[in-house]
């Protein structure tokens, strides 16, 4: 494939003279974009190194990055990077890395490329830096500030003379370039050079590119907007966020598995031939991590035995239950009385006992969750609903508030948390309206409208997004005093309490454009998927996708005879992707968009290579699996395939 280089190392000639008078040398050069990815390091820095030697130019270090535009990523890598005795630092980029590092280093910095504009591609950069990709690099004069695309007139040779109080006459919203450069360059010691310096003549026969940067300056601030990357696929809610809530009809048969929650599968304790009731534990949780479960029919145990699995792909132990359809409560199924008088620890039993987990999709205990090692100051109530399609936690916010406020209640109570917070993204007014006026006099809750941006309501985006905290690597909420669960999760602790439910139904939307009709709906957890599909009209055509969750975080479905579980919020019926994958070229997208700020594309160069060390020592395990990556890679690479092989292998080194 073509090479789109970006840059290319200055001439001997202009290197000689541009490193006239500097000695002590610390060199930093970045790997090129926009090419295909085969090697980690490029030639250029090395080219430099020697150069520099043979010119006699002492050298106090080098170092290669990736992306060093992304200021966010390069301010990490600086830290105590240049050695003391350090007197100017060299830069082999774009000028979009050169002036990231002007802001960055404090010391001069020596640009030794040009810029190039290759057959019109610039990269992708998502930086509030600018280049107009001139060839003719004016970066060693300014000390790093840019004055073709800083300066509103391009001049390069100093000031117009217009600038009032430090403002551009031009636009008056904007710095003077030219007061920024000497301000920089007196700094620096270098104002004397630059007044020294002959006329600059700029050449308008070479070629620029202004696409790009009108590109980054259109969606510069919702890429940083809250927190690091994300992305803003179509939401596409339009086909289901303003059909009610209906009671789906019971299922004559419901396939009930052991295993919807992280952790341990349950253990079945009713056998074939059994009468259960709705209600009725039928799994015991096994082990610390794990859930009991519960039968949602009243019915006969009709098997004990394997079954596909939704999420998984394969099979796993679950209960056949043919319903009598007289749903007849269990015994066991009565209120727990005020939530006054119960103790925290009275609660965390009704959860466990209800086989409560998290709702959202991930499945985590909730009595384990809310047992925190770390004392929790705040509760963060996820109202985002992120992902494309899916309004099911939408219609519970609208149609379930009073019991989301109650549940609230009940965990800040047992974790002893001051304050609940309901975050809601800005795409939802009617139920920011609704809630709002719930806790308006309620002292300790408030609601966070959150701007639209998915992967808003992963655990550590949202804790970043609305408290400003950062979860460490490898740390849990609870280590910035935080726990995060979902607004459907409190309801159904609400359910438990109140009237002595466990969780055997959940709201899930069914929809998508292959969706006939589609609907919000109440459901009875082991209700067949193909049932679903069918009380919906079906589908469109036969060319579909179908996808156990949301279009991003989904579970493709190779079959429809799969039953809904805990965490399955929705059922989406889309066209299918049949784009092929291509090569890497290293456009650096998939670190732009990573919210938790990882490089995506070693991630699929070393699972290929089988390096897991590598994915290891670049903290693959930090991953959400949230697919920014893979939704933006022009290349189409199937990136979450090998994060999942590297996490395993992470997870079975000794």
């Amino acid at each position: 494939m073509e090479n789109y280089t970006k840059y290319k190392l200055k001439s001997s000639d202009e290197l000689a003279s541009v490193l006239d008078g500097k000695d002590n040398l610390f060199v930093i050069a970045c790997n090129k974009c926009f090419k295909e990815f085969e090697t980690v390091d490029e030639p250029d820095c090395d080219e430099f190194l020697k150069f520099a030697a043979d010119q006699g130019k002492n050298v106090t270090g080098s170092a290669k990055f990736d992306f060093l535009c992304n200021k966010m990523h390069t301010e990490r890598k600086l830290q105590d990077l240049i050695p003391e005795g350090t007197e100017n630092v060299v830069v082999i980029s774009c000028g979009l890395g050169i002036q990231t590092v002007a802001d960055l280093a404090g010391k001069p910095v020596v640009a030794a490329s040009n810029t190039l504009n290759y057959r019109g591609h610039h990269g992708m950069a998502l930086t509030k830096k600018s280049c107009d990709a001139c060839a003719q690099c004016y970066l060693n004069i300014t000390g790093g500030v840019c004055p073709i695309v800083d300066c509103s007139k391009s001049l390069v040779n100093g000031q117009c003379g217009g600038a009032k109080n430090g403002k551009c006459e031009v636009d008056p919203n904007k710095d003077c370039a030219w007061e920024k450069i000497y301000q920089r360059l007196a700094k620096q010691g270098r104002l004397e050079e630059f007044l020294n310096q002959p006329v600059q003549v700029r050449d308008f026969s070479k070629v620029n590119f202004k696409v790009i940067n009108d590109y980054v300056k259109s969606i510069r601030e919702d890429r940083l907007d809250g927190y690091y990357g994300g992305v803003h696929p179509s939401e596409r809610k339009e086909f289901s966020e303003h059909i009610a809530l209906k009671k789906f009809p019971d299922p004559k048969t419901v396939v009930i598995s052991m295993s919807q929650h992280l952790g341990a599968p349950a253990n079945p304790i009713v056998q074939v031939g059994d009468t259960v009731k709705v209600g009725q534990k039928i799994g015991e949780a096994a082990g610390f991590i794990s859930a009991p479960v519960h039968s949602s029919v009243s019915g006969t145990v009709v098997a004990v035995e394997p079954r596909m699995h939704g999420t998984r792909g394969s099979e796993v132990m679950a209960v056949v239950i043919e319903s009598d359809g007289k749903n007849t409560l269990h015994e066991s199924v009565q209120p727990h009385g005020e939530l006054d008088n119960l103790t925290p620890d009275e609660i965390i039993d009704i959860i466990r006992e209800a086989g409560i987990v998290g709702m959202g999709g991930a499945g985590f205990p909730t009595c384990v969750k809310l047992k925190p090692a770390k004392p929790v100051d705040t509760i963060l109530l996820n109202g985002c609903e992120c992902e494309p399609l899916l309004t099911a936690d939408h219609r519970v916010l609208l149609e379930y508030a009073d019991d989301i406020i109650f549940g609230l209640k009940a965990v800040l109570k047992t974790t002893g948390a001051e304050k609940g917070i309901i975050v809601i993204e800005d795409n939802k007014p009617d139920a920011i309206e609704l809630m709002q006026k719930k806790v308006a006099d309620i002292g300790n809750m408030e609601v966070f409208v959150a701007k639209t941006k998915y992967p808003q309501g992963a655990e550590k985006t949202l804790i970043k997004r609305v408290m400003g905290r950062i979860v460490p690597s490898g740390g849990l909420p609870a280590d910035v005093g935080v726990v995060v669960d979902n607004i459907s999760t409190v309801k159904a602790i609400s359910d438990a309490i109140q009237t002595g439910m466990p969780l055997v139904e959940r709201v899930a939307t069914v929809t998508g454009e292959k969706i006939k009709n589609p609907g919000n709906f109440v459901i009875k957890i082991g209700t067949s998927v193909r049932e679903l599909i069918d009380y919906c009209g079906g589908f469109t055509d036969d060319d579909v996708l179908v996808k156990m969750g949301g279009p991003m975080m989904g579970f493709p479905l190779n079959t429809l005879d799969v039953p809904m579980m805990k965490g399955s919020n929705g059922i989406i019926a889309v066209e299918p992707d049949e784009t092929k994958e291509q090569p890497c070229i290293k456009c650096g997208r998939c670190v732009d968009v990573c919210p938790m700020e990882l490089s995506p594309l070693y991630f699929v160069k070393y699972a290929k290579d089988e390096n897991w060390q590598g994915m290891k020592d670049m903290n693959v395990m930090d991953c959400v699996e949230c697919r920014c990556c893979q939704y933006i890679c022009s290349s189409k690479i199937p990136i979450i395939n090998s994060i999942k092989a590297g996490k395993n292998a992470v997870r079975g080194m000794k």
